[in-house]
C-alpha cells in the first residue's frame, strides 16, 4: 500500500505543535535537513542556524527553541496541502505572541520532501522583511523588501 505523504506531513505538524521531542523525531530521517532563508528573524533572535542538519538538531529546535520566541497564542492557518509524489507543499499563515509581547504574523510556504514515509528535507520560504518587522520592530540591515527563498547549499 502506498504511503499517504499528505497524511504524514499533517501528522508531523500535530507533532510539531506538541513540542514533544520523541513525537517530532519520529517524522524525520537521521540525516534530515531544514533550510530556511539565511538571516531570518527567528534564526537571528534565537541565535540559531537557518540550515539545520540532522534529526537531533531539527527536533531540538522544534521541541525546545521555538517556544523561547513564540511564547503564546501560536496559531497556524493552513491555506493548502499539495502533493506531488514524495513532495508535499504547505501554505500557511502563522501568528503568535512573541517573548517581547509583540504580535507576530507571517505567511509561509514549506516544501517537505519524504523518503519511505519520513521527512528528509524541508525548504522553508517566508517574507523575511515582515518577520524582521514583527520580531525586531523594523527592517534588519540587508533584508530584502521581497519574499526570499531558502538556499539549498550549506553556508
Amino acid at each position: 500500500m502506498a504511503i499517504d505523504n499528505r497524511a504524514v506531513v499533517q501528522a508531523a505538524w500535530r507533532a510539531f505543535a506538541s513540542h514533544d521531542a520523541e513525537q517530532i523525531a519520529a517524522f524525520f530521517t537521521e540525516d534530515a535537513e531544514w533550510l530556511a532563508p539565511a538571516g531570518n528573524a527567528t534564526a537571528v533572535a534565537l541565535d540559531a542556524s537557518s540550515h539545520m542538519i540532522g534529526r537531533q538538531a531539527i527536533t531540538h529546535f522544534l521541541a525546545d527553541e521555538f517556544s523561547r520566541l513564540f511564547v503564546s497564542d501560536v496559531a497556524v492557518d493552513f491555506r493548502g496541502f499539495y502533493v506531488d509524489g514524495d513532495r508535499v507543499i504547505v501554505e500557511e499563515t502563522m501568528s503568535a505572541t512573541l517573548a517581547t509581547g509583540n504580535a507576530y504574523s507571517n505567511d509561509y510556504c514549506f516544501v517537505f520532501e519524504l523518503r519511505d514515509g519520513l521527512i528528509y528535507r524541508v525548504r522553508e520560504y517566508m517574507d523575511t522583511t515582515r518577520g524582521h518587522r514583527d520580531v525586531f520592530g523594523g527592517v534588519a540591515a540587508g533584508a530584502s523588501s521581497t519574499t526570499e527563498a531558502a538556499h539549498t547549499s550549506v553556508r
